[in-house]
């Protein structure tokens, strides 16, 4: 719960601050949703520049914000927009590196502080890779603090020539889940039985269908759980540009696996699982790893990013793109009940050190406050 109390002054105007998202991921989305609540209960005024459709799925409005519409990177009006928001701000807040990269050049010109919150790695290969390095760079130098949700991030944010980079505290609000709630004996079999896994394991993975989220690997490591018996079924939520891929590969070599599209029951299905699988996730703090925690679902993860320093002890870490450890990992783990009883219990012990909103909040204040106090007089 937020604590509420003014942050300005009387008689000082309340301070004005515009986060600004590119679209952003889930967890980068929902992180300034909960920023922003705590932020206006505490008397700062919040503008928040995002595409219109983050905010229909967010409400950053509906927690008290400002919202512009500025349309994603590629759109020629976007700059415009984004300057325009951006003129009576005493701070800037941007989220992931392409939105930083935006603020930065709207703020061109202008003594404004510039934070920016690094949610993820970013990932690129080949002639890309130089390139990205040189927006980080740009992005770092161009920051007066930058928060890494994950001491990787931070440190990468140095390398590049961050004069100041913390580690910060970023909390997810997460609802009541259903296995928490009066319907969780109603609700898990009736989520089982619409997937098609009523008599066998229900393994769920979470994301985008994007290259470098190790799906390649996951089904790799699908082929061998086709000897059990019964076969798990793999379902798969999300949409992304290897979807016909995929869906090809599953159906060529007769895998054990459902593509089920973008849902918004994820919490729902979640709790009906037997076991969360993350194969690969550049995320510091990927959503889906603290779901699973939060729901008490067993998880099997790749040992990337910021994941091992999220977890902690409290899932299966395998290495990297490796699917036969990864496929040795879930059958360990369907076979021995009280192995998936003590990373249920190690995870709920997790949940508990991760930062709450209302100290993600206080932090985020504090270093506003060191970039807008007023200087000494002479």
């Amino acid at each position: 719960m937020i604590h509420v109390s003014s942050h300005s002054p009387p008689g000082q105007s309340p301070l004005r601050t515009v986060q600004v998202l590119g679209g952003g991921s889930a967890g980068s989305c929902a992180h300034v949703r909960s920023l922003t609540s705590g932020l206006v209960a505490r008397g700062v005024r919040v503008t928040v520049c995002a595409p219109a459709s983050a905010d229909h799925t967010y409400d950053f409005s509906g927690v008290g914000a400002d919202h512009v519409h500025v349309p994603r990177r590629n759109d020629p009006t976007s700059m415009a927009v984004l300057r325009a928001a951006c003129a009576d701000a005493d701070l800037v807040h941007a989220h992931g590196l392409h939105s930083a990269l935006r603020a930065a050049l709207a703020l061109s010109g202008r003594r404004v502080p510039l934070v920016v919150t690094l949610h993820s790695r970013p990932y690129a290969e080949g002639a890309r890779a130089h390139l990205l390095r040189l927006l980080e760079r740009r992005v770092a130098r161009a920051a007066s603090v930058v928060l890494g949700s994950s001491s990787d991030l931070v440190d990468r944010a140095r390398s590049r020539g961050a004069r100041d980079a913390r580690l910060a505290a970023v909390a997810l609000p997460f609802p009541r889940r259903p296995a928490e709630s009066e319907d969780a004996d109603r609700l898990r079999p009736k989520a089982r039985a619409e997937l098609g896994a009523t008599d066998r394991p229900l393994l769920m993975a979470v994301g985008s269908l994007d290259r470098h989220r190790g799906y390649d690997t996951l089904l790799d490591a699908t082929r061998a759980w086709r000897r059990l018996d019964p076969v798990p079924l793999l379902v798969i939520a999300g949409e992304g540009p290897l979807r016909a891929e995929l869906q090809r590969r599953i159906v060529s070599e007769g895998l054990p696996v459902r593509l089920v599209g973008p849902r918004d029951d994820i919490g729902e299905l979640l709790a009906a699982a037997d076991l969360a699988l993350l194969p690969g996730s550049w995320e510091s703090r990927s959503v889906l790893a603290q779901e699973a925690l939060h729901a008490r679902v067993p998880l099997v993860a790749a040992a990337a990013g910021g994941i091992p320093e999220l977890v902690g002890d409290a899932a299966e870490l395998v290495p990297h793109g490796d699917s036969e450890a990864l496929a040795e990992a879930v059958e360990a783990l369907l076979a021995d009940p009280a192995r998936r009883e003590r990373l249920r219990d190690k995870g709920t012990l997790q949940v508990a050190t991760w930062p709450t909103e209302d100290e993600t909040v206080a932090q985020v204040l504090s270093v506003y406050d060191e970039l807008t106090k007023p200087l000494p007089l002479p």
